[in-house]
């Protein structure tokens, strides 16, 4: 018999939500996250994106807020606006039917705003690092009655350089508090964490086959620099994808590989750094609604892209290391869909994707794609043509309709000489200057000025 939300100790006003929204069942991390949470423990799980992680810890902070105190008793820390973003839509959803104030705080947001919200009484707040500081800087947020602390993408806030402001963070924030934290990975610098700032807590780990999920299909396509952008336009026509993510490892080349797809006819847009809050929600809601079909993205930008349908990721540049290709791939094969990760490798990738391919614990499928069929001849069949044409005029001597004198005969008959049998010599005589004809000085009367 399947558990449901309700044998793990969820409330009943929840689980409908739940229900209304299409969750029935939970998750292997939330069974095994969901009950040790609302005992009050202290956890560090460690599960791949797309594995339900969020509502893991969503559900029992939101079971456990009181909506008649007026202080913050939950704080969640993202390392990027858009996880921001889509845990707050997430969050308001349980909300519904218990008057909890949410806020989200993160770059690029009027602050006046958010301050607003604050005087209102907040029970939830979801931030990134930076702009959490800045309004603990300003004392806009007071965090010493916090009851629960949950730290998202752990190892991408560290990758990103955050692990001092998580610091500062935490201390001030009450010992007392609950601290959970979810991450893809658990490096050495997340585990020094743990230790530091967490009370015993639960190691928690969602076994697999491979490290990856089991659900995507890891395809690598040999080709080169110059023939990438082409082998790249062949896959999409191949696979013809419904939502499709394509990761560049700068802005630079985001913003060149996604204007060279315009160009060709591909639905697509940009996501990176260098745009301004409101773009980058414009093209994720035309994202999110299929208005765009392929977005062209940076590592930084698309971390906890969280949407639905993204059916093909493709690694137009290979990751550094196999945290970032687990990460990059996590957006495709979500809660038990299917989805295909697609890398392009050049030579010089060779020994990065053994690397990956190690440490995952993954084979990849290889996978060529075919040459296009070009209108006639190639180079190289041109060439052989060539050669083949030389060697067919070394061979005319031995046909019978071929005459060897035929050079001689026309040197001869062009000198006057109409004896063939004479072979001419091998320079053409010069032409002495009494041979020319010579001018008529009448014919040049007009051209000669008259002194």
């Amino acid at each position: 018999m399947a558990i449901s939300f309700k044998d793990l100790g969820i409330s009943k006003e929840l689980e409908s939500l739940l229900k209304k929204n299409g969750i029935t069942e939970p998750t292997p991390i939330q069974e095994k996250s969901i009950p040790e949470i609302l005992k009050g423990r202290d956890v560090v799980a460690q599960a791949q994106t797309g594995t339900g992680k969020t509502l893991a810890f969503l559900l029992p902070i939101m079971d456990r807020i009181d909506a008649n105190k007026d202080f913050i008793q939950g704080l969640i820390i993202t390392p990027t606006r858009e996880l921001a973003i889509q845990i707050t839509a997430e969050a308001k959803k349980l909300a519904a039917g218990k008057e909890i104030n949410i806020l989200a705080a993160y770059g690029g947001q009027d602050v006046a705003q958010q301050l607003r919200k604050l005087k209102r009484g907040i029970h939830l707040v979801v931030a990134t690092p930076g702009r959490l500081l800045d309004h603990m800087e300003r004392q806009n947020i007071e965090l010493g009655r916090l009851k629960s602390l949950v730290l998202d993408e752990a190892d991408e806030m560290i990758s990103m350089g955050f692990i001092k402001d998580l610091e500062a963070i935490i201390v001030k924030t009450p010992k007392a508090r609950q601290t959970m934290l979810f991450s893809a990975t658990i490096p050495s610098e997340v585990r020094k964490l743990a230790t530091r700032f967490m009370r015993d807590p639960l190691q928690l780990e969602i076994e697999g086959k491979n490290v990856t999920l089991d659900e995507i299909e890891q395809v690598v396509i040999e080709t080169t620099d110059r023939k990438k952008f082409d082998t790249l336009c062949q896959m999409l026509d191949e696979h013809r994808p419904y939502l499709a993510i394509i990761f560049c490892r700068t802005k630079i080349r985001a913003i060149k590989l996604n204007y060279d797809l315009a160009v060709k006819g591909y639905n697509c847009d940009e996501l990176h750094g260098d745009l301004s809050q409101s773009k980058r929600e414009r093209v994720m809601k035309s994202f999110k609604s299929a208005k765009i079909q392929i977005l062209v993205a940076t590592d930084i930008a698309a971390r906890g892209i969280d949407v639905e349908g993204v059916t093909h990721v493709i690694n137009y540049d290979v990751p550094e290391d196999a945290e970032s290709y687990i990460h990059r791939i996590g957006r495709t094969g979500r809660i038990g869909n299917l989805g295909t990760a697609v890398t392009l490798v050049t030579p010089k990738d060779a020994d990065t994707l053994a690397v990956i391919e190690r440490k995952i614990k993954s084979d990849f499928k290889l996978k060529n794609i075919p040459k296009p069929k070009v209108k006639g001849e190639n180079r190289a069949e041109k060439r052989d043509g060539r050669k083949s044409s030389k060697k067919a005029g070394k061979d005319q001597g031995k046909r019978a309709d071929y005459n060897p004198n035929y050079r001689a005969e026309r040197r001869a008959r062009r000198s006057g000489d109409n004896q063939s049998s004479e072979a001419p010599s091998k320079h053409r005589p010069r032409k002495s200057k009494n041979d020319s004809p010579k001018k008529n000085p009448k014919d040049y009367r007009h051209t000669v000025k008259k002194r």
